[in-house]
């Protein structure tokens, strides 16, 4: 299976791949406000990119539950697109994936330099994303979210869960199709989390356990359980930069399911188990 963004191609067979994640928000759940200079986020995705990330998701607005805020348009880009047009700069090879809601953001992203946007409300706050990501040629990674975009009415009940959320996923990713996008050039992302994302502890454990039931979809799957609040609530950890070794649990079970990428904060620790994990593979 290849993963089709901007005229490249992206093998995804064989191992999984790490996306760094780049908060560029002061208020992030985790490491808000740690990277808020353009020279100090440049060195982290660097960082991040020498470690072993294979891509960097930069996004400008938290998603943390609680959260109702709506960013400017403006506020957004004034956080994300110095970052990304350093970036590319310093490392023209490099995969940059802009997290956003806003399509003026993603539309802004792309000229600056990104590769994918990763749309985490599936295309329920902008219409036109899945149109911009057509017309580019980038990649689109959807989330599933069960509510609406800040909405602070979160909805978790789910008649059968599995069920919805891949019927939903299989929805939102041929809209994107219906749109112009190539299928290749689509990733899928349950959304694990409370909040907008809507899923309880035990929801959001539930998909994660039969992720091959939303691989069977047809589209490579990505998974974002780092440092959220149903790993922290398992290894009774509430600090979040504390849950380093609890998010490895996560990541060893979503590849040996066989996710094809994994979106993480600690890449470094991330990549040194994949790298053992696929050197045992190799000999079984």
């Amino acid at each position: 299976m290849n993963f089709i963004f901007k005229g490249r191609t992206l093998s995804l067979n064989g191992r999984t791949l790490i996306m760094g994640i780049h908060n560029a928000t002061p208020d992030s759940f985790s490491d808000g406000g740690m990277y808020q200079s353009v020279e100090y986020a440049l060195d982290h995705c660097i960082e991040m990119i020498d470690d072993g990330a294979d891509i960097i998701d930069i996004g400008g607005e938290s998603t943390k539950p609680g959260d109702s805020s709506v960013l400017t348009i403006d506020e957004e880009l004034q956080r994300v697109i110095p970052v990304i047009e350093a970036l590319r700069k310093q490392k023209q090879d490099c995969i940059i994936s802009i997290d956003t809601m806003k399509d003026e953001v993603a539309s802004a992203a792309i000229l600056a330099g990104a590769d994918i946007i990763n749309d985490v409300s599936g295309l329920k706050y902008s219409s036109k994303m899945a149109e911009i990501a057509s017309r580019t040629g980038v990649g689109l990674i959807l989330m599933h979210m069960h509510g609406e975009p800040k909405s602070t009415m979160y909805n978790y009940h789910y008649d059968n869960l599995l069920g919805e959320v891949c019927d939903d996923l299989d929805k939102i990713a041929q809209k994107a199709v219906d749109a112009g996008v190539r299928k290749e050039s689509i990733i899928l992302d349950p959304g694990l989390g409370g909040g907008s994302f809507g899923k309880k502890k035990e929801q959001s454990l539930q998909l994660l356990a039969n992720v091959k039931k939303i691989k069977g979809l047809g589209y490579p799957v990505m998974i974002g359980a780092s440092r959220k609040g149903f790993i922290g609530d398992i290894v009774k950890e509430e600090d979040p930069l504390r849950r380093v070794f609890a998010n490895l649990g996560a990541v060893a079970w979503a590849v040996a399911s066989g996710v094809e990428v994994v979106r993480v904060h600690d890449v470094k620790e991330t990549f040194q188990m994949l790298k053992v994990y696929e050197t045992i593979r190799q000999y079984s």
